[in-house]
This record gives C-alpha cells, sequence and structure tokens, in this order.
C-alpha cells in the first residue's frame, strides 16, 4: 500500500515550476480587451441562447481572473468556475456561448505553473463542475467526448511545456556548473602557476639581496612580469564572467607553441627545458590547449613541491598514434614525502585531479608519481581517436 502511494504523494508535494511566471505580459492585456467585445457581439449573434446576457455579463465578470493566473493559478481557477458552476445551477444548464473557451487558459496555467496540490485540487473543481454539467441536463456524447478530449489537450500541453521549460532549467544549471569548474581549472592552472613563481623568485630574491643587489634587481623584474601576466589573466578571466569585451573574450587559448614560454630564464628554482618533436603544428587548438595547461601545471608543481629540484624536463611528441607529454624533475622525492609535498597514498590534490580530467575529455590518460631513476615524472597521453572525431 506504501508503494503504491508513493507516486501520488510526489506528486502532491510536487513544487511550483521553476522558474517563476511573468507577473503580466502584453498578451494578458490583449486577452482583456478582446474577450468582453467577443463575448458582447456573440450574444447579439446569437440571441435565442436561454439567459444568453446572463452568461455575457458573468464571462466578463471573471476575466480578470487571467491577470493572476500565473501567480495564483488554483485561486483563479476555482473563483471562475465557482461563479459559472453558480449560474449554472440557476440557469439550469451550461451556457453555450463559444467565449467560455477562455477558462481552459485558467486549467492551463495550473498545470503549467501550479504546485502539485494545486494541480490536483484544480482537477477535482474541473471534474466537479463538469459533473454538474451532466446532471443538470442530457449531453450529447459526441460533445462528452469533444469536452474531454479539450480537457486533455489542454492539460497536456499545460504539462508538454513544464516539462519543456524544466529541462530547459536543468540544461542552465548543467552549463553554469561547467563554467564554474572551468573557471575553477583556468584559476588553478594560470593565475596559481604564476603565484607560485612569485612566490619562487620572492624567495630567491630575498636569500640574495644581501650578497648580490643585481640579483636581486632581476628577481623584482620577474616578478613584476608574472605579476603583469597574472593581471591580465584575472582581467581576461573577469571578462569572460561578464560577457564584455568579445574580441577578448574570443582570443585564441594558449597552445604548443607558448610551451616554451615555460622555459623562460630567472632566478631562483629549477631550469626548465622544452622539447617538441613530430608534427607538432598539426595538432589541434582545443587539443593543444590542454596539452599546454597539462605541462603547466606539471611545471608549476615542480617548481613548488620537488626539493631540491635543479631542472624539469617538458618534453612533446606528436605521431599518428596521438600525443605524448612527459614532465619530469631531478627532485629528492623521499624529501618531498618527507615534508609532506608528495604522498603516494594521499587524495590527490587539485592539480592532479584537474589534470586527469582534461586528459579524460579527450579520451587519454594522466599518471604523476616517482620516476623510475629519481624525481618525480607526470605522463599524459592523448590518442589521436579521442580527439580526431
Amino acid at each position: 500500500m506504501r508503494g503504491m502511494t508513493s507516486p501520488l504523494r510526489a506528486m502532491w508535494d510536487a513544487p511550483a515550476a521553476a522558474p517563476p511566471p511573468p507577473r503580466r505580459v502584453w498578451r494578458d492585456w490583449a486577452l482583456i480587451a478582446v474577450i468582453p467585445v467577443t463575448a458582447v457581439l456573440e450574444g447579439l449573434a446569437r440571441p435565442e441562447l436561454p439567459w444568453v446576457w446572463l452568461w455575457v455579463i458573468v464571462l466578463i465578470a471573471v476575466v480578470p481572473t487571467l491577470l493572476w493566473r500565473r501567480t495564483h493559478p488554483l485561486p483563479m481557477l476555482a473563483i471562475a468556475f465557482a461563479v459559472t458552476a453558480v449560474v449554472t445551477a440557476v440557469t439550469g444548464g451550461d451556457a453555450q456561448l463559444v467565449t467560455t473557451a477562455y477558462l481552459l487558459l485558467l486549467i492551463y496555467a495550473v498545470v503549467r505553473w501550479g504546485s502539485g496540490r494545486a494541480m490536483a485540487l484544480g482537477a477535482a473543481i474541473v471534474a466537479a463542475s463538469f459533473l454538474l454539467s451532466l446532471l443538470l441536463g442530457p449531453v450529447l456524447l459526441g460533445d462528452l467526448i469533444g469536452s474531454v478530449a479539450v480537457l486533455a489537450m489542454t492539460s497536456s500541453l499545460g504539462v508538454a511545456f513544464r516539462w519543456r521549460a524544466a529541462a530547459r532549467a536543468r540544461e542552465l544549471d548543467r552549463v553554469k556548473l561547467l563554467e564554474r569548474e572551468q573557471l575553477a581549472r583556468d584559476l588553478h592552472d594560470t593565475v596559481a602557476h604564476h603565484v607560485s613563481a612569485i612566490a619562487i623568485q620572492a624567495q630567491a630574491g630575498t636569500a640574495v639581496a644581501a650578497t648580490d643587489p643585481d640579483a636581486a634587481a632581476r628577481v623584482l623584474r620577474v616578478i613584476e612580469g608574472e605579476a603583469s601576466r597574472t593581471l591580465a589573466e584575472m582581467r581576461s578571466i573577469v571578462r569572460v564572467l561578464r560577457r564584455e569585451d568579445a574580441p577578448e573574450t574570443t582570443a585564441p587559448s594558449a597552445g604548443i607553441a607558448d610551451l616554451r614560454r615555460l622555459a623562460q630564464p630567472g632566478s631562483g628554482g629549477p631550469a626548465v627545458e622544452v622539447q617538441l618533436s613530430g608534427d607538432v603544428d598539426a595538432i589541434p587548438p582545443t587539443v593543444a590547449a590542454t596539452v599546454y595547461r597539462l605541462a603547466q601545471e606539471g611545471v608549476t608543481n615542480a617548481r613548488r613541491h620537488a626539493r631540491n629540484a635543479t631542472r624539469v624536463d617538458v618534453r612533446v611528441h606528436a605521431d599518428e598514434a596521438g600525443i605524448r607529454l612527459d614532465v619530469r624533475d631531478d627532485g629528492d622525492v623521499a624529501a618531498s614525502v618527507a615534508s609532506g609535498a608528495f604522498a603516494a597514498s594521499a587524495t590527490p590534490g587539485y592539480g592532479i585531479t584537474g589534470m586527469t580530467e582534461r586528459a579524460t575529455l579527450l579520451g587519454g590518460t594522466c599518471e604523476a608519481g616517482p620516476a623510475a631513476g629519481g624525481g618525480w615524472a607526470v605522463t599524459a597521453v592523448l590518442p589521436r581517436a579521442g580527439w580526431s572525431t
């Protein structure tokens, strides 16, 4: 019994449709203006109908419910159908005016924007009004089938548009989540890289300031350059978020040619050597951007964590099978592990997690760990099958 009632309970507890509907649109005012005129014209054209002018007045009187049908769908439906039900009971039959069709908009509104309770109670109100009509007079089978078909079509349209709006809202939420993830990766891969370089240079400058002022000055120039690049990339990210300045937001991403910037000399930190081989010029821009980010993260980790490292080698090789990236330093892994910089069994940090995710999106793999001959190695393989289609 509990299993049978759970779907009904879920429908009953369903919230109102999101996002909230608009309060007024121009179509509402058009309906308010057109429907009364239509009711009067139909009354003049069909004087033979019983109680025709009473029904004209009633239909005009409940027209304002259309203005609140989105924000308060159930009360507006209840008011309109209660008034028409009373008049039906007094006159002994339904209005035969075509103008009554606008009441379908109230049914649609309940299904489209109402909560689960509103839909259930609205269905009960409509069913009670329909039953009253059947009790007060004979109804042809064709009319009965037609009325049911119209109600079903109206409800189906409400459900369809409600589902479409919900699907669109979920898609927008998904896109926003992906944008946040991309922003987090870009912040980590670009800004964190430059900030790490600034910190390393500052430490080196502090160490040599007393004995070699010229070296300290060179360090300050390097820090100034890194800080300028950091500021430029932060502004670029902010422009992307604000969707301003189209030429800069559509600027090309870093690629293979930019890998040599990782080898820029500077005081302090291990030297970086970049070697490219194979047909690297044929790598698509999106794949090249991924390779650059992977290499940049590998170099940043080596500079930040590798103890006693003097050299970082970056190797990129492209062939018919795909691309292989190797980033390896000659640091003391044992000292790094002892200090907590690296931990073989620890949960990967955001950097390694982001590298793995980037490689996986292109059908590749990314592994990081102690190298056989010493040091720390990052190896990423991006097969051509993962990005050539």
